[in-house]
C-alpha cells in the first residue's frame, strides 16, 4: 500500500510517469460509479478514461498544496460528464420509462428492491431533471460521490457558500417534485 499523498504521487509522477497509475488505483472506482450512475457504462468507461489521460497531461499543473486529488479528479470529471450531457438526460428518460432496475442482474435483489425502487425511481429522476445542470453537479457530487462542500466547491471552482446555496436549491426544488412521504425521507 502506497501511504504517499495524491500531492506526492502527482509531483513523484513528473519524473516517473509509471507513478501516476496509483492515483488511478485510489480514485477509478469511485469516479466510475459516479460517472456511471449519471450516465451509465458504456459512458461511464470513457468519462473515466479521458479524465484520467486529462489528469495526466495536466499533472504539472496540479496545486501540490491539497494533499488529496480527489476534488481535482471530480473537477476533470464533471466536465467530461458536460460534454455527454445529452447522453445524461437520454439515460433519466430511459430510467422514466423502465419498469425494471437498469444494471441490476440477480432476481432476487430485484425482488426485494423492487417496491420502494419504483415507488422512488420515477419520481426522483423526474426531479433530477427539472434541476440546473449546476445543482445537479453540486447534489449528485455531496449525495454519490461524498464529496464535503469544500471539495465539491474545489472541484467546481466555486466558492463554499456556491455550494450551499446551490445545494440548498437542488433540496428544495428535489422536495417541491417528490411526493410528500419520499420527500420526508430525504431530508
Amino acid at each position: 500500500m502506497d501511504e504517499r499523498t495524491d500531492a506526492e504521487v502527482i509531483t513523484d509522477s513528473l519524473a516517473e510517469p509509471a507513478r501516476f497509475g496509483v492515483l488511478y488505483e485510489r480514485h477509478a472506482r469511485v469516479l466510475h460509479g459516479y460517472a456511471y450512475r449519471r450516465l451509465g457504462r458504456d459512458v461511464a468507461d470513457d468519462v473515466i478514461a479521458e479524465t484520467f489521460m486529462k489528469a495526466f497531461r495536466a499533472r504539472h499543473k496540479y496545486d501540490p498544496r491539497h494533499s488529496d486529488a480527489r476534488p481535482w479528479f471530480f473537477a476533470i470529471a464533471i466536465r467530461e460528464i458536460a460534454r455527454h450531457h445529452r447522453a445524461e438526460q437520454a439515460r433519466y428518460r430511459v430510467l422514466l420509462r423502465s419498469a425494471q432496475d437498469l444494471g441490476e442482474d440477480d432476481l432476487t435483489d430485484r425482488v426485494v428492491e423492487a417496491a420502494s425502487a419504483r415507488t422512488l425511481r420515477r419520481p426522483l429522476v423526474e426531479a433530477l431533471t427539472r434541476l440546473s445542470r449546476r445543482e445537479r453537479d453540486v447534489l449528485l457530487m455531496v449525495a454519490w460521490a461524498d464529496l464535503t462542500y469544500e471539495e465539491v466547491g474545489r472541484a467546481l471552482a466555486i466558492p463554499l457558500g456556491t455550494v450551499r446555496s446551490r445545494l440548498h436549491r437542488a433540496r428544495q426544488k428535489i422536495r417541491k417534485y417528490l411526493p410528500d412521504d419520499i420527500a420526508v425521507e430525504l431530508t
